[in-house]
């Protein structure tokens, strides 16, 4: 890994479809508006382009916590836009402070943290979980 300075920034941006609301990726008796773990993907995806410059050949980053406010509808149709920026790097663990907006208004912000890690020992670890070894 690269340093990553303080500041770093990323977005990402999606179409809200059907697939992305409440109601039809949780339960039917949400509303029809842009559910939050979509909202949060969107966020985690702009981390990932903050810092991925940074990153080397076989090193991926992986989310470890997220604190989220989910703050304003949005609806079909609608363009949403996550912006994430580094706020924090402790050895491989990265906070940034993140935050989406459609055309309209903010709809969330909140904190989130991603580990740097090693491509080929992290598939190691999960082929010998996959056998049941520790």
């Amino acid at each position: 890994m690269h340093p990553i300075p303080l500041g770093a920034k990323g977005t990402f941006t999606l179409r809200v479809t059907p697939a992305h609301l409440a109601n039809q990726f949780k339960d039917a008796m949400l509303p029809q508006v842009f559910a939050t773990p979509m909202m949060i993907l969107a966020m985690e995806n702009a981390a990932l382009n903050a810092i991925r410059g940074y990153l080397e050949a076989g090193e991926s980053a992986v989310g470890t916590a997220v604190d989220i406010r989910h703050l304003a509808a949005t609806p079909v149709g609608h363009d949403v836009t996550a912006e994430a920026e580094v706020t924090g790097v402790d050895g491989r663990r990265v906070a940034f402070k993140v935050s989406a907006r459609d055309e309209i208004e903010e709809i969330g912000s909140g904190t989130h943290e991603r580990m740097v890690v090693d491509m080929r020992r992290l598939d190691q670890r999960l082929a010998a979980k996959r056998k049941g070894k520790p």
